[in-house]
């Protein structure tokens, strides 16, 4: 195994067990490393501080084990059955409900790797070259969770591995195959497009979430902005919603909400699609038509450059949303980017709200499910924020 070897006291965050080393930290690469390698890091004084894949980029190394300790052997199916065993703790893993996340990176003690499970079906992403390089290794492991009962391992890094590296990966599957795609959530029905879907093909993030949403749903009409496969809309239905209204600008989208509603409520006439822009739905439409708004838009910064025009999008979009709501409302609104911090979503929710001229208080603050655990030496790990308003 190669060495890297730090600059002087740059260690002191890997010490205090952050799992990345920056590429400004180190003093010298062995020569000819290739990306994805399993490399050691050490101190300037030669002490052994960590292993971890080594990548070319901002984050040079990230780490798998701490001190001086090999990644090898039953490394893999180790930390996934400590991962599995976390979620069978927290009560995931019951007849209703059989999708979840078992891997979330660095909050699993995996950096560049995440997994989600739909049924007996593993979706993988390797977000780094040492992960796409394990991936046969992480395929067998996830087999071999004896309770997970996984028979299928699809893999699909096409989109989230670094273009640099050059590794043209294959979305296919590593072990199994395709043999249906609808999953359980708290007793409700999924189809999951894990093959052509957003990222994995579900966004199981917002479990927790939808199910709060459920117990607003009762008697009010529900507007499900950016609804992709309509997860608030089937809970909103299931609540006792008097009618749902889901928008997004994708058709397929649009479709795919639809098939998940017929799933669980077939030939309800409380449901209608819209597959148009959401900014040019909230501007047309009339005000105090709905009375319960989610807005749970992708990313508006997925980078800290484009930080400054996402929070004026956040803040536009909450404030149209303020200015149609009908009084006594209640808005649930995210924000999913990383570099957005708590605050300043907070801010730019709090502007529109007085912008709007609106008397709002705040019922709950939100944040990402236990599946989706952040390690503590690694804040940056939390990235999901929500809040639900209601607004007079």
């Amino acid at each position: 195994m190669k060495n890297i070897i730090l600059k002087p006291r740059k260690e002191e965050s890997i010490l205090r067990h952050h799992p990345w080393v920056f590429s400004g930290a180190i003093a010298s690469l062995p020569d000819s490393i290739e990306e994805g390698e399993t490399v050691k890091v050490l101190s300037a004084d030669g002490r052994v501080l960590g292993s971890g894949h080594y990548q070319i980029g901002s984050i040079a190394v990230r780490l798998l084990e701490f001190g001086d300790k090999d990644i090898s052997g039953d490394f893999f199916k180790s930390r996934l059955l400590s991962a599995f065993l976390l979620r069978q703790a927290l009560g995931l893993i019951r007849p209703d409900n059989d999708c979840y996340r078992l891997v979330h990176g660095e909050g699993d003690f995996l950096p560049g790797l995440v997994i989600d499970i739909y049924g007996d079906t593993a979706v993988v992403q390797a977000h780094s070259p040492g992960m796409h390089f394990e991936r046969m290794k992480i395929a067998q492991a996830l087999t071999e969770i004896p309770e997970a009962k996984i028979r299928n391992v699809y893999y699909k890094s096409e989109t989230t591995l670094p273009y640099k590296a050059q590794l043209d990966p294959q979305n296919d599957y590593l072990i199994g195959k395709f043999d249906g795609n609808i999953a359980t959530e708290n007793g409700l029905k999924f189809n999951i497009d894990w093959l052509r879907g957003q990222k994995t093909g579900f966004f199981v993030d917002q479990r927790e979430n939808r199910a709060l949403l459920e117990k607003f749903a009762k008697g009010r009409k529900v507007l499900n902005m950016f609804c992709y496969t309509g997860g608030f809309s089937v809970y909103a239905m299931r609540g006792g919603a008097i009618s749902v209204d889901s928008v997004d600008s994708s058709a397929k989208a649009a479709a795919l909400t639809d098939a998940n509603i017929d799933l669980n409520f077939p030939d309800d006439p409380r449901h209608k699609t819209h597959a148009v822009d959401a900014f040019r739905f909230l501007a047309d439409m009339e005000k105090d038509a709905f009375d319960l708004i989610i807005l749970d838009p992708p990313a508006f910064a997925k980078h800290r450059s484009a930080l400054k025009n996402g929070l004026i999008g956040y803040r536009k979009l909450n404030a149209k949303a303020f200015e149609k709501i009908k009084k006594g409302g209640v808005l649930f609104t995210f924000s999913c980017s990383q570099v957005v911090t708590r605050e300043m979503f907070r801010l730019a929710v709090f502007t529109a709200a007085a912008q709007s001229g609106r008397k709002v208080r705040i019922l709950h603050q939100l944040t990402q499910p236990a599946d989706h655990p952040v390690d503590i030496s690694h804040p940056e790990g939390e990235y999901l924020k929500g809040l639900v308003l209601y607004v007079e």
